[in-house]
């Protein structure tokens, strides 16, 4: 492999006297997995650490730079290497988010979280991307409820699938049911044309697609023939009681009140509960508050029921996506401030705000 050139190293003087650090990569591991085609995982090291001159020699890595990026950089290839030998393909956001978890000193190594396989389906294993994402799948593990609260792109009901349908297939569990509300921006399920399958069915959608992607579509007929799996609007959960069941609730921000206490006591015996939903992203009517606005705030002190909070930093779409999601929190937070501030004048005494007239 030809020597990279360095990029961002320190002055020339600077360099000479600081030491080299070299790692020997083991022959098993190629270098073209290691370093990405064209070297793409190099340049990701070196942009993220400009002040550390890399050099590669055969199966050598030769590191020259301040201490402590340095030590980083090589706790960086160990976490590689072993992603490696559990058999992944490396990639350019795997690299970035380890970067970013072994600056952060996360508890958990990148490569836990990485290599932590959910089920694997024609050739394609579904996994954790961030440690915020793994923390939510080990909370799916260690409660009876779990809610999964975050923006568009976090995989939270994608992910919570993939944990029912690991259940179902070690017969932790004997069916996976999933629901939404049956709401939509600006529409009513009267006013839609068809039969009352063809109005629910584009609310269930999204969580058909997501099924198809972990269970072999032939087989899906006849599980949801049987009653195995069970893809329903949240209306048709009133009045029963789901034991044996994993249990997901979709597009949670968008049930009532009254709704939420509904679905939370459908709970049975031997059953698990996920519920999911971005709470700035509501389309219910005005007037009536989501009942997953308040549901932490009630639920806080009951045991075994856990809270995830999923970040843009868990974004795991286009990279676009986590942009758009952190512009949007920010234009939200000023136009909120500004509506506080506007409140705050108007509760305020005129007197008050032109300050005491003088004697």
């Amino acid at each position: 492999m030809t020597e990279p050139h360095p990029r961002g190293m320190p002055p020339a003087s600077v360099a000479a006297a600081l030491p080299t650090h070299s790692i020997t990569i083991p022959p098993s591991v190629s270098m073209v997995t290691l370093l990405g085609p064209r070297d793409e995982l190099l340049d990701t090291v070196e942009r993220a650490f400009p002040s550390v001159d890399v050099h590669v020699r055969g199966n050598e890595l030769s590191l020259r730079g301040p201490s402590a990026d340095v030590a980083v950089v090589e706790r960086l290839v160990d976490e590689m290497l072993v992603v490696i030998d559990a058999g992944q393909t490396l990639t350019r956001d795997a690299v970035e988010r380890s970067i970013a978890m072994l600056r952060a000193r996360t508890a958990e190594r990148p490569a836990d979280v990485l290599t932590l396989n959910i089920i694997s389906n024609r050739g394609r294993t579904i996994r954790p991307k961030t440690l915020g994402q793994k923390r939510y799948v080990d909370a799916i593990d260690l409660h009876t409820i779990v809610f999964g609260i975050g923006p568009a792109g976090t995989g939270k009901t994608y992910l919570a699938m993939a944990k029912a349908v690991a259940a179902l297939q070690s017969k932790r569990v004997n069916r996976i049911i999933l629901t939404r509300p049956a709401v939509e921006a600006g529409e009513r399920l009267g006013f839609l044309p068809g039969t009352l399958n063809d109005k629910i069915d584009p609310y269930l959608r999204p969580l058909y697609d997501a099924l198809h992607d972990m269970v072999d579509p032939d087989t899906i007929p006849r599980l949801m023939a049987s009653g195995t799996i069970e893809v329903a609007p949240l209306a048709f959960m009133r009045g029963r009681s789901l034991n044996d069941a994993f249990v997901i609730l979709d597009e949670a921000q968008n049930t009532s009140a009254e709704q939420m206490k509904m679905f939370l006591t459908r709970l049975g015996f031997g059953s698990k509960m996920v519920v999911t939903g971005d709470i700035t992203q509501i389309d219910l009517p005005g007037g009536v508050r989501s009942g997953l606005s308040n549901v932490r705030e009630i639920l806080a002190d009951v045991e075994d029921i856990h809270f995830t909070e999923l970040t843009s930093a868990d974004v795991v779409r286009h990279r676009l996506v986590s942009a758009i999601v952190d512009a949007y929190g920010v234009s939200e937070a000023r136009e909120q401030a500004a509506r506080d501030k506007e409140e705050r004048a108007r509760h305020t005494p005129r007197h008050a705000a032109r300050g005491a007239n003088p004697q």
